[in-house]
């Protein structure tokens, strides 16, 4: 990951192509512009469970297996940007796929960052109270700011 710490307003802004994550890519984006911020576009990746169940444990992904899932995830990630955000952006749009679990992955993105921009993804009508897994993770664990875009709220 490139040197931070000459920008004076670093976004992350997890993407993984849910309507809210795609609402939150938006928002992260037009505050980038009100501050004249960079976005960070993170998406986490990880190979199905089969790879390593729970008798064996955690195993990391064969390496070819792992290039070709990582390649394809950034592939749907920079289309995901391109067609939230358009070409050229607005404003400097990173994007960077790293492997684990969402949560994991964007609190360790969002270290050092101004803010971290998550979508909720809720599924009826009691659920719209109730924060996603992730969005509840990073809001009790990150180091700086969470802002939850629900969807369909702006």
């Amino acid at each position: 990951m490139a040197d931070q710490t000459d920008e004076r307003d670093r976004i992350v802004v997890g993407v993984d192509g849910s309507d809210s994550s795609i609402e939150a890519l938006g928002w992260a984006v037009r505050q980038a512009e009100l501050t004249q911020g960079v976005v960070e576009a993170v998406t986490a990746w990880d190979l199905p469970s089969s790879h390593g169940g729970a008798i064996v444990g955690v195993m990391p992904p064969a390496n070819r297996d792992a290039t070709a899932q990582e390649s394809e995830t950034h592939r749907q990630l920079k289309e995901v940007v391109e067609k939230t955000v358009g070409s050229p952006p607005p404003v400097a749009v990173r994007t960077e796929v790293r492997y684990g679990s969402a949560a994991g992955v964007l609190i360790d993105a969002a270290r050092d960052a101004s803010l971290l921009v998550v979508g909720s993804r809720g599924l009826g009508a009691f659920s719209r109270l109730l924060l996603g897994s992730v969005a509840q993770h990073c809001t009790q664990h990150a180091t700086c700011p969470v802002v939850v875009i629900r969807n369909g709220e702006q």
